[in-house]
């Protein structure tokens, strides 16, 4: 990508779930990228962010970073998470304004949406409501970002672009059932399953609400993309554009997994928002992306790896 050759690109979280996906994609458009790594830069300093951008000497910042997890970790940790993604953007995105990059790409999070979103969700009705109260605190930390994009650019001139994710998933996700989202922790738990001959799964809330989940690999090309492309001011959903209900997606999950037992669905567990599903034209639009992977193949791919992962993973215990 003509764009992105020999661009300096300084990405933070980019050893993590979609930062390496990103930042091998990156690499293979041309662009020269310095990964931030949180053991050697704490973004929640200023003084961090001010070396970091002295280090890598930056024209384009991809701020990925983010303290993350699903719906019990966002109850047990929702101070955590809203202190530490809003400072890690403030601190961030001031610490490159003052230092001139050039662009400045965000990543936002669908759980900024009000919790009763119209669907598909539209970018312009991000300010309609709310967040769903499980993860509001980390919806709103990372809207803040977009606020204080769309002021800089106003006020400094400052190049800032905001994109909103949809639920990813994909080889290198988190498993960790403490804290992971829906699909790892299916996958986990159905492999599993399906491994130790087990009869019945068990499942946080009621399976009714609906989910749109993206790839990984899609959504890495749809942030090279954008990094290559746009610069507008207005918020981009980055989506498949289908939503899933979360009943279906488990059964789908347990076909895959080679599960044939009973899925128990524990109804005093929280739901989270009734439904999620993006409206994906302005990506198309603005800078040419339309997700290409489907759910069965991304998942296929996932339970593949994890398989391949977690035998490894016994395997070096045993030794």
């Amino acid at each position: 990508m003509e764009q992105l050759q020999n661009r300096r690109i300084t990405v933070t979280g980019g050893a993590g779930f979609l930062g390496r996906a990103l930042v091998r994609q990156l690499k293979e458009a041309g662009a020269q990228v310095f990964v931030c790594r949180s053991c050697e830069y704490d973004l929640r300093q200023r003084s961090a962010c001010e070396r970091l951008i002295a280090d890598s000497n930056p024209e384009i910042v991809i701020h990925l970073a983010a303290v993350v997890g699903g719906i019990g970790a966002n109850l047990t940790s929702s101070g955590r998470f809203l202190y530490e993604n809003a400072i890690m953007g403030l601190e961030l995105i001031e610490a490159a304004r003052k230092a001139g990059v050039e662009k400045f790409v965000a990543s936002g999070t669908i759980c900024a949406y009000p919790k009763f979103t119209p669907v598909p969700f539209k970018e312009d009705n991000l300010w309609n409501g709310y967040p769903e109260e499980t993860n509001a605190p980390y919806g709103l930390a990372k809207k803040l970002m977009l606020v204080q994009l769309q002021s800089y650019r106003q006020q400094y001139g400052f190049k800032g672009i905001f994109l909103l994710p949809v639920n990813l998933y994909g080889p290198f996700d988190n498993f960790d059932l403490e804290s992971s989202h829906v699909i790892p922790a299916m996958i986990r738990k159905f492999c599993t399953a399906a491994e130790e001959g087990s009869k019945a799964v068990h499942l946080w809330g009621s399976g009714e609400p609906t989910r749109e989940f993206l790839y990984v690999e899609d959504c890495a090309r749809a942030f090279t993309l954008a990094t290559a492309c746009y610069d507008g001011a207005e918020p981009v959903n980055i989506g498949f554009g289908r939503e899933i209900h979360i009943r279906d997606l488990a059964n789908l999950i347990a076909r895959l997994s080679g599960f044939s037992g009973e899925i128990i669905w524990d109804r005093s567990r929280p739901d989270g928002q009734p439904r999620r599903c993006l409206d994906t034209e302005r990506a198309q639009s603005a800078f040419g992306f339309k997700a290409s992977t489907s759910l069965e193949d991304g998942l296929r791919s996932t339970i593949s790896w994890w398989r391949e992962y977690s035998y490894g993973q016994r395997a070096s215990a045993a030794r």
